[in-house]
Order: structure tokens, then C-alpha cells, then sequence
């Protein structure tokens, strides 16, 4: 049975632009829709009065709006009696992803996640995808799909896997970035001095190493363009400049178990989230 893509509602204009783009999205992929909503607001200094009624008006409001765009999509509503963060939670552990909007006022100010969305990217096991307000309508729809691979093996597969289920559902190329060096301990380019040292026979590494990861894939999308993209640099600027133009997704990994006192998500996640023009997809995997 395929799995629906799962997108939360709150009725802000964040979570309009979210169901829209999921929408699209479960229609390019002939899934269904499956709409939640979780009604009890989390309570700062006095507890709130859900009002169950208003709550199952948005759910029938949003499915109605949404079917008269996507007329052959079937559309399903939830009301989660939840708090949000574990509402979400929840339901995604049975979507193909959970999609939420996220608040921006322009390309620079980009993602701002607020506590639920932190809350529930630290610890949700499926997919998640954040689409910014204020973008153009159709924004989502650039013919690229970028994917920032750090990790090989097992990590780097399961990130190929969703951007490549991504391109071909939506006739879009694969970027696939990779970025090398420390070029934090130099500033953005490498010293002329080391560069002649070793810098190429390392770029030719990185890049033989790129192009092994991503042939399995090639022979299993044979119509799906690729790019490889190896560039020297820090991974957050390079995997922001290459998604700068032509992306229509981002795709990110995240690592499940992180350390205790480590990041709640990672360096990379943080920028893309923060900082990307197009809608980001966090992709969970263990390592």
C-alpha cells in the first residue's frame, strides 16, 4: 500500500504553501494526501481552550480547497487530539514524509523553524520537507533535484534514493554535490603552495569516488539526468551555491543518533534550512 505524503496544518499562510507543494508532490507520485492537524495548543503561561469545532472546519476547509486544484487526488483529513510536536510525530512514522511550512521573508532571511519544527526535525524518522512562505507560487518546480552527500555507503544510498524517486516523478535532473578540503583553516581557496602538493590528486579522488557512489543509480534511473558537482570548500556554501539557481528540492541528511551533547541537526541541515531559496528536504539515516 503506498504510504501517503503527510503534511501539518495550522491554517497560516506557512501551512497553505506546504499543503499546496505536498499536493503537487503526491500527485506527481500517485500517492495520496493526507492532511493533519493537531489541536491542542501547547500551553505557554495559560492553558488554552481547544475548540474542536474550529479545528475540523480548517481540516474540511483545506481539503475542499485543495481537491478543487487537484481534482484526482485523493485527500484524507486528521484531527490529532496532540500538541503539535507530537502530533506530527506521529503521523509521520506511517508517510512517505511529513511536510510542514516554515516562516521566511526573502531569499536571505530564508527558513525560520520555530520550536515545533526543531522539535519535531530532531526526532521524526521519515523524511521531512520544510517549504518556506514567500516564495513564487510555483517555485518548487525548478528541474533540479540537489543532493549534498558527505557520507558513502549505506548514508549516501538512502539520500540518492529519495532525490532519484524525486527527479523521476517530476522529470528533473540529479545534482549531486560534494564538497572537499578544509578550507575553513584557509579561508575560500586553497593556498597556491598546498594546492600544487596534493589538491589535484585529491580532487581526483573525491571525484572518482563521486562517480562510484552515484553509478548504481545511473544504471537504476537511466532517464534521469545526473551532475556531479565537486567542488573545494566548506559543504554548507558549496551545497547552497549549487541549489542557488535551478533546484527545485534540496535534499540533506541528518543523522538519527547524534551525540547527547552534540548539535540537535547538523551544520549542513542548519545552513540549508536557514538559508536555501527552495523547499528542504531532511533525510534520516543512521551511521
Amino acid at each position: 500500500m503506498t504510504r501517503p505524503i503527510t503534511v501539518g496544518i495550522d491554517g497560516s499562510a506557512e501551512s497553505v504553501t506546504a499543503a499546496e507543494w505536498a499536493a503537487r508532490e503526491a500527485e506527481r507520485r500517485g500517492a495520496p494526501l493526507h492532511l493533519v492537524h493537531a489541536w491542542i495548543t501547547e500551553p505557554v503561561y495559560v492553558p488554552p481552550t481547544p475548540d474542536e469545532g474550529a479545528a475540523r472546519g480548517l481540516l474540511i476547509r483545506t481539503r475542499n480547497q485543495l481537491a478543487v486544484r487537484h481534482p484526482g487526488l485523493t485527500i484524507t483529513t486528521e484531527l490529532v487530539p496532540e500538541v503539535a510536536s507530537t502530533g506530527l510525530i506521529e503521523k509521520a512514522a506511517d508517510a512517505e514524509m511529513l511536510v510542514i511550512g516554515s516562516r521566511g521573508h526573502s531569499a536571505i532571511v530564508g527558513f525560520l523553524l520555530g520550536s515545533v519544527g526543531l522539535s519535531v526535525l530532531s526526532r521524526v524518522k521519515r523524511p521531512m520537507v520544510f517549504v518556506r512562505s514567500g516564495t513564487q507560487e510555483r517555485a518548487d518546480e525548478g528541474d533540479e533535484v540537489v543532493v549534498g552527500l558527505k557520507d558513502t555507503g549505506p548514508p549516501a544510498d538512502v539520500l540518492l534514493g529519495f532525490a532519484f524517486a524525486t527527479a523521476a516523478a517530476r522529470g528533473a535532473a540529479v545534482r549531486a554535490v560534494r564538497a572537499w578540503g578544509t578550507p575553513s583553516m584557509f579561508g575560500p581557496e586553497m593556498p597556491d603552495g598546498l594546492e600544487a602538493v596534493g589538491g589535484k590528486d585529491m580532487e581526483e579522488l573525491e571525484g572518482r569516488e563521486l562517480a562510484q557512489i552515484l553509478d548504481p543509480w545511473r544504471r537504476r534511473y537511466p532517464g534521469v539526468p545526473v551532475v556531479e558537482h565537486l567542488r573545494l570548500g566548506n559543504a554548507s556554501e558549496v551545497l547552497l551555491t549549487a541549489a542557488a539557481f535551478r533546484a527545485g528540492l534540496l535534499v540533506v541528511g541528518r543523522r538519527v543518533h547524534r551525540p547527547v551533547l552534540g548539535m540537535r541537526v547538523g551544520p549542513v541541515v542548519h545552513a540549508a534550512l536557514h538559508h536555501a531559496r527552495c523547499p528542504v528536504a531532511a533525510v534520516p539515516y543512521e551511521n
